[in-house]
């Protein structure tokens, strides 16, 4: 039994959340049941820079963050057709998938 595993990651959720939708409505439309959009942790990425270049004066800091929002989903026993047409949708700029097939 195989295991098609979509990794998303962007730092856009909305974007991720529409990637994840267009997969969702592939699936229903084709009668393959899946497994998640599931969310995985957010990590957050933080500098923190002092303000003033010369390091004299005042402690005062810029701080920067970014976070990395990841989703996962499953897809038991993917079939040719479903593959080709998940390869069609075009994904925004600020999102990567990993697509990785599993085997139990």
């Amino acid at each position: 039994m195989d295991t098609l595993r979509v990794e998303l990651i962007s730092t856009n959720p909305r974007s991720l959340e529409e990637v994840s939708r267009q997969l969702k409505d592939i699936a229903e439309k084709m009668g393959i049941r899946i497994k998640g959009p599931i969310p995985l942790p957010t990590k957050r990425l933080r500098v923190t820079t002092l303000k003033n270049p010369s390091g004299e004066g005042t402690s005062t800091y810029h701080k920067f963050e970014m976070r990395i929002h990841k989703r996962i989903i499953d897809i038991p026993n993917p079939d040719n057709r479903f593959v080709r047409r998940m390869m069609e949708i075009s994904l925004p700029e600020d999102v990567k998938i990993s697509i990785v097939m599993l085997s139990k």
